[in-house]
């Protein structure tokens, strides 16, 4: 489709130039930042009906989404946690917007709603952010996000009752509320209230842990913790088993490493105490002992690593290692019936080890095949956990472990829509520019033949130390049945391999991750499994930018491309919501001119050339994204219809009542899935006759 067909909208320009260390840096579309401007509302109104009139005459939509609904029409649990003798789990049923959240007495008792999320909303867009439950499971603090936004609003349930207490907390994002044992109230971490008519924009800064008695207004919650030297801190909190201590954990923007500080619930009075004061690595608590902590660290380890810490002589020189580094990543670990289970990635797979609490090596968890274990949550002395393992071809299946048997049995596990043996999961090792092997698998059809023409899809991340690791999509099912090969590639800057392969995707070395992703487009063409006119890529968040970093920078690579809720502006990505928190893994482009000028050099609004002719290129955000700006993508976009000089479109699909992604309904995800694997198959050439 060219061009000539697509009415792009035509955005006036305003002479806005900023200056970075000398460097002039034009900005003509700042204007789009501001969302709620009649004339922004009319660009994004225009781009839409832009949008909606291309998506109209593609055939292959309505039957994707018809069968993307068919394949996500099955039961889906999450696994259960146990409070008191109560066990809660959240449950869909097929297609519900939104999982409903149950209680039983006992494993096998009656199920009793807590939640559903359904109910709140007409349209399905006000979700549960978040849940936590008293100990002994009469209350629930139920943090809810309304049309997909950041920002969360607590309230109090009784648990038999399905009563709401008169409680209500405002102003919170990120984390969920700690409960004190006795189930008096909840700690939590909150923000100032925004400015008025700026929720979604303002920079949020300076987070405070609040104490919440029951039955007393939000105005009398006492503030607990606060960093007042720096407004760049985040600030999580957690209560031990035992009811003993309150953790604070405190890390700069998104950085791994973080302190810990203390609170000994028993004296409060002597105030809360750093444990940590120092951020030289990461730190998470596993479980207690009275004063005997376990602690996960990356502490000479980047890799991570056990260790033991007694308050009661709480120097380094006192520390003690459980569980030495091991050549493969520790992804998780927690204790339960006084045992470690560590969750490792071995070349982004996972794997289960068991260890007693002085390090004793007890065992392997066997797994059922290649993928992707989560949970084995649980207290110290309980004689159970449960945990889910999911693949590229299986739905997440719930075990349960007995912690005294160290037996494993299926608790659920969903009623398959498709036949899994149809397709084969594999995976290669792709060399990068500089010679780092890179992690990419792949799943498709048995009988596939690797002729070059095979439409392909490369995913990818690369970012924030998040590791991606085998996992299903009901929706990459219908693409793999459309004959399609999905690619899902691990670069440096995630997790999979620790932190020095996290540390060597960030800041200066951000072109890393470029050249990982690179590679891997070029080795799926150089072994025919597809070519570049076949080959889709896509990625979300910081995959966005990613997507939009490969654009500019291998347009003729690609035959199409998806770019999801993209950092796309990296010279202006501090100055909105929590965007400065970003700034430890990109750098900072206003304070430093060495990052500067290697953000400039990959930022993707600042590297699109007029007369280029880009790949197909479909931009997808929403209007409540306050994770990522809207603007990012806004700005992009018009800047890309812009500059190309080549047929294929460029477009922009702005969802609205959304956000970054959490809680978004099944419908809007489903039409959304649909919308861009129909955009795929078309510009692919790979559409149905």
């Amino acid at each position: 489709m060219s061009p000539a067909i697509l009415p792009y909208p035509k955005p006036h320009n305003v002479p806005q130039v900023d200056d970075y260390f000398g460097t002039a840096v034009p900005d003509p579309y700042r204007w789009l930042e501001e969302l709620d401007s009649a004339e922004t509302k009319a660009w994004v109104e225009a781009e839409n009906l832009v949008t909606a009139s291309y998506f109209e005459q593609l055939p292959d939509r309505s039957t994707l989404l018809q069968r993307m609904e068919q394949l996500t029409d099955y039961e889906r649990f999450s696994a259960p946690s146990r409070y008191g003798t109560r066990y809660v789990y959240a449950h869909n049923s097929g297609l519900q917007n939104q999982a409903v959240v149950y209680w039983t007495e006992g494993l096998e008792g009656q199920p009793q709603v807590l939640i559903d999320p359904n109910t709140l909303a007409a349209d399905g867009t006000v979700a549960l952010g978040g849940l936590s439950v008293s100990e002994d499971g009469t209350l629930a603090a139920l943090a809810l996000s309304e049309a997909g936004s950041d920002w969360k609003r607590i309230l109090v349930r009784d648990v038999a009752t399905g009563k709401d207490l008169p409680d209500e907390i405002r102003w919170t994002k990120f984390g969920s509320p700690a409960w004190r044992l006795d189930g008096s109230g909840f700690y939590y971490a909150g923000y100032d209230a925004p400015p008025d008519g700026d929720p979604l924009k303002a920079v949020n800064h300076f987070p405070k842990i609040y104490f919440h008695k029951l039955g007393t207004p939000q105005s009398a919650d006492a503030m607990v913790f606060e960093r007042a030297d720096d407004p760049e801190i985040f600030l999580h909190v957690s209560v031990t088993d035992d009811g003993r201590y309150l953790v604070i954990s405190q890390h700069k923007g998104t950085s791994p490493n973080n302190s810990l500080a203390l609170l000994d619930l028993d004296s409060p009075a002597a105030g809360v105490q750093q444990l940590i004061a120092d951020a030289d690595a990461a730190y998470s608590p596993i479980g207690n002992d009275g004063t005997r902590f376990w602690l996960y660290t990356t502490l000479d380890a980047p890799n991570g690593k056990v260790i033991a810490v007694d308050l009661a002589q709480p120097a380094r020189e006192h520390w003690t290692i459980v569980v030495p580094e091991s050549s493969s990543n520790l992804n998780g670990a927690s204790l339960v019936r006084r045992t470690l289970i560590l969750d490792y990635l071995t070349d982004a797979q996972s794997q289960v080890e068991l260890y007693s609490e002085d390090g004793t090596h007890r065992g392997t968890e066997p797994l059922p095949g290649i993928g992707s274990v989560g949970g084995f949550g649980g207290r110290r002395d309980d004689a159970e956990t449960f945990y889910t393992f999911t693949n590229f071809t299986t739905p997440g299946a719930i075990f349960r472990l007995d912690m005294e048997t160290l037996e494993s049995v299926v608790y659920r596990a969903p009623k398959l829509l498709f036949d899994p043996a149809t397709y084969i999961t594999e995976q290669a090792f792709v060399t990068s520019k500089d010679g780092t092997q890179v992690p990419l698998f792949l799943t498709y059809k048995r009988n596939l033949e690797r002729d070059g023409n095979n439409p392909t899809l490369l995913y990818a991340y690369g970012g924030f130390n998040v590791s991606l690791t085998p996992a299903f999509s009901p929706v990459t099912i219908a693409w793999l049945e459309r004959g399609g090969i999905y690619a899902q590639a691990s670069l440096r800057g995630g997790g999979e391999y620790g932190e020095a392969w996290h540390a060597a995707g960030t800041r200066l070395q951000k072109q890393n991750v470029f050249d990982d992703f690179i590679a891997c487009a070029e080795w799926l063409v150089a072994q025919r499994y597809t070519s570049s006119a076949k080959l889709a890529i896509q990625g979300g968040s910081n995959g966005g930018l990613l997507v939009g970093a490969m654009l500019t920078q291998r347009p003729e690579l690609f035959g199409a491309a998806n770019a999801a809720v993209g950092v796309m502006d990296m010279l202006r990505f501090d100055k909105f919501t929590v965007g400065w928190g970003w700034k430890q893994d990109y750098g900072s482009p206003s304070e430093d001119e060495a990052e500067f000028h290697a953000i400039h050099a990959y930022s993707p609004l600042h590297n699109l050339h007029a007369g280029t002719k880009y790949p197909a290129t479909l931009i997808t955000t929403a209007d409540h994204d306050d994770r990522v700006y809207p603007a990012h993508s806004f700005k992009f976009a018009a800047a890309m219809q812009a500059a190309q000089a080549g047929a294929a479109p460029v477009l922009i699909r702005i969802e609205t009542r959304a956000g970054h992604g959490a809680g978004m309904p099944v419908r809007k995800r489903l039409e959304l899935s649909a919308d861009t694997f129909a955009f795929f198959l078309h510009e692919l050439g790979a559409a149905a006759d």
